[in-house]
């Protein structure tokens, strides 16, 4: 039976193909779907990860250091910095703002910490901001130490390059002092959202929690909660798309081979053989699909303005999906196979 049904692929290799090359195309999208919504956490622990902070302090209530925080006063830094297990603390900020982009404007998630502090990222080019009108840029930004850029109302000189440095689908992160953040955001008032702290401390003071790095990368993520959803259920439609047309195919090669099944029926092969030559057909289909989309994918990916970062557990599942489709797939021709009679054979209605 899996030698007829390897010679009915090679007669219908025409169909099977074309099928092979769809269920490609759907697995490919279906991976950088799947990079894309992983890309949001990937840039977000890129950026936490930069600051070189092990905790992050915030006010009770507060949803995270970032945009779910509660700004308070800088005067309980010290009280932090003091207590057992904190070997350094910084006072933070973050704040997403416009830039003047020359006629346009574009969207900026600007940080504050201190120059040799906690929370402010290495360099590639330059130096780290020591001014309040000096800002670290990220490279997509395309800018050059020197440049001025005009945030708000404010003219800042770039005077470091921060290589790569996004958060929320691609907005370009910018760094400055924690007082330059203060002037820019806050009217120059000593306020800031969180406090980094190089350590674990043992305990808190009272109306404080902590948050650790993934903790901060969740918060970091959360305002795109809604769109790594909608990314998801069209991922899934996509896996129902890929099913669809692999068992089309083997739907249609089982109406075609009706008087093939009666003839094997009439001479003694059981249905399961039977079935087993129609599962071989839709793994084949679906095996090499697979194959086929973790191509597309990666020349489809450079294709998307967002980062698309296909997990490396996305790749090991496939060929898993894939056969999981076949084995359903195979299921649709079944019901043909096991109604077919064996009279069929010697011409039988």
């Amino acid at each position: 039976m899996l030698f007829a049904a390897l010679r009915d692929m090679q007669w219908r290799k025409r169909r099977l193909v074309i099928a092979i090359a769809s269920t490609g195309l759907i697995f490919g999208m279906t991976l950088v779907l799947t990079g894309l919504a992983n890309g949001f956490r990937v840039e977000a622990r890129h950026t936490v990860d930069s600051m070189g902070v092990d905790e992050f302090v915030v006010k009770s209530g507060a949803a995270g250091p970032f945009l779910g925080a509660i700004l308070f006063p800088d005067v309980d830094l010290a009280r932090v910095a003091a207590e057992p297990g904190v070997m350094a603390a910084a006072p933070l900020g973050c704040v997403g703002t416009m830039m003047k982009d020359g006629g346009s404007t574009r969207n900026v998630t600007a940080f504050g910490a201190p120059e040799n502090g906690p929370g402010m990222p290495d360099v590639s080019e330059g130096r780290v901001p020591s001014k309040p009108d000096e800002v670290a840029a990220s490279s997509t930004l395309g800018r050059h130490i020197g440049d001025t850029i005009e945030v708000g109302t404010h003219k800042l000189r770039i005077v470091g390059i921060v290589p790569n440095s996004t958060a929320m689908a691609k907005i370009p992160n910018i760094f400055l002092t924690t007082k330059g953040l203060q002037q820019l955001a806050y009217n120059g008032q000593p306020m800031i959202t969180s406090i980094g702290i190089d350590g674990a401390p043992e305990r808190l003071p009272d109306g404080y929690r902590s948050f650790d790095r993934a903790s901060a990368v969740n918060e970091l993520v959360r305002p795109l909660k809604v769109a790594v959803n909608s990314i998801s259920i069209v991922a899934v439609l996509l896996w129902i798309v890929a099913v669809l047309i692999v068992g089309s195919v083997v739907y249609l090669s089982a109406l075609e081979r009706m008087r093939d099944f009666a003839v094997f029926k009439a001479i003694g092969t059981s249905t399961r053989s039977i079935l087993a030559g129609l599962a071989l057909q839709a793994l084949v289909v679906a095996l090499v699909a697979a194959l086929v989309g973790v191509g597309l994918a990666q020349l489809l990916a450079p294709l998307f303005p967002m980062i698309v970062a296909v997990p490396v557990g996305a790749y090991l599942a496939l060929p898993v999906v894939a056969v999981v489709i076949g084995l359903l797939a195979s299921l649709v021709g079944l019901k043909r196979v096991v109604a077919v009679d064996p009279a069929l054979a010697f011409g039988g209605p």
